[in-house]
């Protein structure tokens, strides 16, 4: 007997269906590698602190706003409309922009401080860029299921 637990991808989840279902997974992993380049970018010597405050603010702003998306998910305060999925794509779209912005700058700052940082802040930094990249992504993955899931309203 085939299992009845899998939702048809037009259905938006809500309490722990988003731990099972696409693109919802990808949460969990955004939220892991946006707090990773979150720390490791704070961890460092900020200079010059204009690009480098444009990446904490697109890892701060990803992570609490994925955060509160998750939540409002899992409390199943979208009530499985079109709306709600039109609404998570645009997030992720958005996030996807933002964060390949900042992995950019992140790497060209980065670049940029070879020489004049410590190699342990070098080391530092290069994490942060190679997260960042990963985050963005898993937030580019969950973008494409996400505008399959919409158009499938």
């Amino acid at each position: 007997m085939a299992s009845t637990t899998a939702q048809p991808m037009g259905n938006l989840p809500s309490g722990l269906g988003i731990c099972t279902t696409l693109p919802d997974i990808f949460y969990l992993p955004e939220l892991v590698f946006g707090g990773l380049v979150w720390i490791l970018v704070a961890s460092t010597h900020v200079s010059p602190p204009n690009p480098l405050g444009w990446v904490m603010f697109v890892s701060v702003f990803c992570f609490v706003l994925t955060f509160l998306w998750l939540v409002l998910f899992a409390c199943g305060a979208h009530q499985n409309s079109s709306a709600w999925a039109a609404a998570d794509f645009v997030y992720h779209f958005v996030a996807v922009v933002f964060y390949l912005s900042a992995s950019v700058i992140l790497a060209f700052i980065t670049l940029l401080r070879k020489d004049l940082d410590p190699f342990k802040y070098y080391q530092i930094d290069i994490a942060a860029v190679v997260f960042s990249y990963v985050a963005t992504l898993f937030y580019f993955i969950h973008t494409i299921l996400s505008v399959v899931r919409w158009k499938s309203f």
